[in-house]
């Protein structure tokens, strides 16, 4: 797997799982979306962690700098 993120968008996937897991402990959200929520925040910590987004594969997409050549 070739990485696909840069550190800005690694940041903000942990700030926002951070933000879904307070939600959801805090009983802001609750029930399935509550489910939902922490299941999106589990993928967004295991992409940010490996630096690698499946669903920015068949759009192109790569928020990693271009390294110098």
């Amino acid at each position: 797997m070739k990485k696909n993120m840069g550190a800005i968008d690694r940041v903000l996937r942990l700030l926002i799982a951070v933000g879904f897991v307070v939600l959801y402990l805090t009983d802001v959200v609750t029930g399935t979306w509550g489910i939902v929520m922490l299941i999106v925040a589990l993928i967004f910590v295991v992409t940010s962690f490996i630096s690698f987004c499946p669903l920015y594969l068949p759009f192109g997409i790569s928020t990693c700098r271009k390294s110098k050549s």
